[in-house]
């Protein structure tokens, strides 16, 4: 693809440049989506992404360190996200929060004004890729507001503790979800693995899901992999469901 091959000569760096993402999904739940399914593989520090007709169907997933955002998108290349394979490549800009930190970043009205200040016009329309708001553009260019860090994360019910082990079969009772979390958040997250059926929320009782698969064999491989892992700061805790 010829995204791919654009994005192997973009240096390795923290943040990640996504497209082919589904125009019709909320931004809300796009970044919720995004930041679950992104998150297995490090801390995420910003998940931007953008009402604008300029910017849709476009991400950007903002990491702490490049090995995070290296296996991110190696695994991740071409993940079938609400219905259309994603296209992952290293962002050719350096976000505001990772300016900042290594000591970098540059206001962007002292940037306006030295430009003007040295007659600097830029001639060429804003790459998508090079500057969406919240994408430090003293790497490349365009003006805009910051976005805002990550919403303060949902602390969520505390895990429900079996009162005996469950013998393994093919339902898995997932705790601890935030109550926004969605089916088709889980459905992304679990799809990763061989076998999924079934993913039921269950609406009287927030923060708990069941996930079917076709035998016990594939829900112990999916149950292993996603112990523990983070949804909004919130630990899944993952058991086998009762019959």
């Amino acid at each position: 693809m010829a995204e791919i091959s654009q994005g192997e000569e973009i240096p390795p760096n923290m943040t990640l440049y996504i497209n082919n993402l589904n125009e019709k999904i909320k931004i809300d739940q796009l970044k919720k989506s995004l930041h679950a399914v992104f998150s297995q593989f490090g801390k995420i520090l910003d998940v931007l992404a953008f009402k604008t007709l300029k910017h849709k169907g476009q991400a950007w997933v903002i990491f702490e360190d490049v090995n995070s955002a290296t296996n991110a998108l190696r695994r991740m290349q071409g993940f079938p996200f609400y219905d259309k394979e994603m296209r992952i490549q290293y962002a050719k800009t350096k976000s505001d929060i990772i300016s900042k930190a290594d000591g970098t970043f540059v206001p962007r009205e002292k940037r306006k004004r030295h430009e003007e200040k040295g007659g600097k016009k830029r001639k060429e329309q804003l790459d998508p890729n090079q500057g969406a708001g919240g994408l430090n553009t003293a790497y490349a260019g365009g003006y805009g507001a910051a976005p805002p860090l990550s919403q303060i994360p949902y602390l969520g019910a505390r895990p429900i503790v079996p009162e005996a082990p469950v013998p393994p079969n093919n339902i898995l009772f997932v705790q601890n979800l935030p109550h926004d979390a969605t089916a088709m958040m889980l459905q992304m997250l679990f799809n990763q693995y061989p076998g999924l059926k079934d993913v039921r929320m269950v609406e009287t009782k927030p923060g708990i899901a069941f996930v079917e698969y076709e035998n016990e064999m594939q829900s112990t491989v999916a149950m292993q992999a996603l112990q523990g892992f983070k949804i909004q700061q919130n630990q899944m805790l993952i058991t086998y469901a009762k019959k």
